[in-house]
């Protein structure tokens, strides 16, 4: 009988142990980032790699402190993202692609799961952090999307950072454009040169328990006739609500909006109840095909999720609890 209660009695310390490290172990903020699918090749020169691994862990430390000092997750996001369009490594912003008339069109979008606000813009040519003009547009107007000459008379009246359309030329974009259109000629389908496609995003989770997602990107090497992808389309390519997660999607954009990437793994974890893992495996390995990209959730729990299929992805997550990891390939680094 001694023997049945001692053995009870270690059984509850030890099952209270596990559910008191659970409790612990969930986080007050998680953030996540990425740079986009197109990535480097595994035998790039490692200086490249470098600098990338650098620009990687500078965004995702400048998020993770806004968090940890009590910023919001919308700010945050809105911050990081431009950190991100302002960085020439990324394929938005600065170093955004060429299209195939050898100028630049951003799209962007933000989306705050508190109420399901956001905002959105497509085509923009000389506005130089389109993430801020999203969020001016979830703000300051009664609409979501604004497109091309529409979202540029918007920056005139909100008067934000303007620049020349060159000013996102990178050597590298060009290079680029010049291998698309060796293999394309004036067609849109071929092979894709390195950095043909990317997008950059973060989503996060802040002390307050909200969840917000924001995603920016220069679209696709050599893009025609004013085509928009997923990273202005809520539902596809970014999307958050406080009852399920926050995500930002980067890939071949026709595929997340045919799809409804970003929507459907809130719903399936809404629904369903699927973790934000689950979810979000079902869409990138069983809806989409092989290489069309990748995505980064961040759940209410704060659990993270940083999944594609293609080879790689630019990422980063961290958390209150002292995760802080990036990665390019498969493998990541602290």
């Amino acid at each position: 009988m001694h023997l049945t209660l001692v053995l009870l009695s270690a059984c509850l310390l030890l099952t209270g142990c596990t559910s008191m490290n659970r409790t612990s172990s969930r986080p007050t903020f998680a953030i996540a980032i990425h740079g986009g699918a197109g990535v480097l090749s595994k035998t790039a020169k490692p200086e490249e790699v470098a600098a990338y691994e650098n620009s990687l862990r500078n965004a995702l430390t400048f998020g993770r402190d806004m968090l940890s000092k009590g910023s919001s997750a919308l700010d945050t996001a809105e911050a990081v993202v431009r950190m991100l369009e302002d960085d020439p490594n990324f394929n938005a912003g600065k170093g955004a692609v060429f299209t195939a008339a050898g100028a630049h069109e951003l799209d962007a979008s933000i989306m705050d799961g508190r109420d399901l606000s956001c905002g959105a813009v497509a085509g923009v040519r000389t506005v130089k952090n389109p993430i801020s003009l999203a969020r001016l547009v979830m703000e300051r107007t009664r609409h979501v999307l604004l497109a091309a000459d529409g979202a540029e008379k918007f920056a005139d009246e909100m008067k934000v950072d303007r620049v020349p359309n060159s000013y996102f030329d990178t050597e590298k974009r060009r290079r680029s454009l010049e291998e698309w259109k060796q293999e394309n000629g004036i067609a849109d389908a071929g092979v894709r040169p390195p950095y043909a496609y990317g997008t950059v995003g973060c989503v996060a989770l802040d002390s307050k328990g909200d969840l917000a997602a924001a995603t920016s990107t220069g679209g696709m090497t050599g893009k025609r006739f004013g085509r928009v992808g997923d990273s202005p389309i809520i539902g596809a390519g970014c999307y958050a609500n406080n009852d399920t997660c926050a995500i930002s999607c980067t890939g071949t954009g026709e595929q997340f909006i045919r799809h409804g990437v970003a929507k459907t793994i809130s719903d399936r974890m809404e629904l369903a109840g699927e973790s934000a893992h689950a979810a979000a495996s079902h869409l990138v390995f069983k809806t989409l095909n092989p290489d069309d990209g990748g995505l980064i959730v961040v759940s209410k729990s704060g659990e993270i999720v940083m999944l594609f299929n293609s080879e790689g992805m630019f990422r980063g997550a961290a958390d209150s609890n002292g995760r802080f990891e990036i990665g390019i390939w498969n493998e990541t680094k602290r």
